[in-house]
């Protein structure tokens, strides 16, 4: 027989990850009341309610009127001239805060901009936050993140001394659905502009929304994978070698993959060496 409380935690489980994070009333509401009044008792009619308008949804603050992706009053136009004028990892940080042209910011909690150290010579970028991720305010701080890091000091890489890591978005989508091309129009021009201010050696973009958006390719990640490209930025400038490779989360669900996910950090690795770039041999 079915444990209620079990039952119940699983279904509260359920309502957590697909975004349902609050109650729309204090208490339960009892709807059945009148389906157990006993049918010879009249129901007396009640008067008829005063015309009070109802609370309104929580709006969407869009400063910007919706429109193509390149126009240059849509979100994307306005993200790109704020993203633009930030000359500092920290101006672009308050930028992206007073940014209110995508719709993820205001079902977030917080807005995840980057972990590790500004500046080193290996950044990672990821696809966007997950529930751990939005509470912390810091990319790849749940299970997966803690899988990356093991797998960052299998070859000489941590977060505390070699490693910067960011996110193509820095707001969780709800539930974490996929986000909408609008949403991705919207952040792009932020994560281009912070990969130029943090200036790495090496990118690597893991997981396939990371791979595509950033390298501007149609395959997956399986094609992807293993291969290294020229990111090349939009203020022109010196081309960054970019690896993509899978995703934490992925490696989690398909253990299988592990094996050629480590084929990827030992070509990093290599990479490293030949670029005479000192890996921490205390991570290792």
């Amino acid at each position: 027989m079915t444990d209620p409380r079990a039952a119940a935690r699983a279904l509260l489980g359920w309502y957590l990850d697909a975004g349902v994070d609050e109650a729309i009333g204090a208490g339960p509401v009892d709807r059945f009341a009148n389906a157990r009044r006993p049918a010879t008792v009249p129901v007396a009619p009640t008067a008829a309610p005063s015309r009070v308008a109802a609370p309104s949804p929580r709006p969407v603050p869009v400063r910007h009127p919706a429109g193509p992706a390149d126009a240059p009053d849509g979100p994307a136009g306005a993200a790109r001239s704020a993203a633009g004028a930030a000359a500092s990892l920290e101006a672009l940080r308050e930028a992206l805060r007073g940014f209110d042209g995508c719709g993820l910011k205001v079902t977030a909690t917080n807005t995840v901009f980057s972990d590790g150290i500004p500046g080193a010579p290996v950044m990672i970028v990821g696809e966007a936050p997950g529930a751990d991720e939005d509470r912390a305010g810091k990319p790849f701080v749940g299970v997966s993140g803690q899988l990356l890091d093991r797998m960052l000091a299998s070859i000489g890489l941590s977060r505390e001394h070699n490693v910067y890591i960011s996110n193509v978005l820095p707001w969780r989508p709800p539930g974490n659905r996929n986000p909408t091309e609008g949403e991705m129009a919207a952040c792009l021009p932020f994560i281009r502009r912070h990969i130029e201010l943090a200036a790495p050696r090496v990118l690597v973009l893991v997981g396939g929304t990371s791979a595509k958006t950033l390298l501007d390719r149609s395959e997956g990640i399986t094609r992807l994978r293993g291969r290294w490209f020229d990111w090349q930025g939009p203020a022109g400038g010196p081309a960054i070698p970019a690896l993509a490779t899978y995703h934490p989360a992925y490696l989690l669900r398909s253990p299988g993959q592990k094996a050629s996910a480590w084929k990827d950090l030992l070509a990093l690795r290599r990479w490293l060496a030949e670029a005479g770039i000192e890996l921490d041999r205390s991570a290792e």
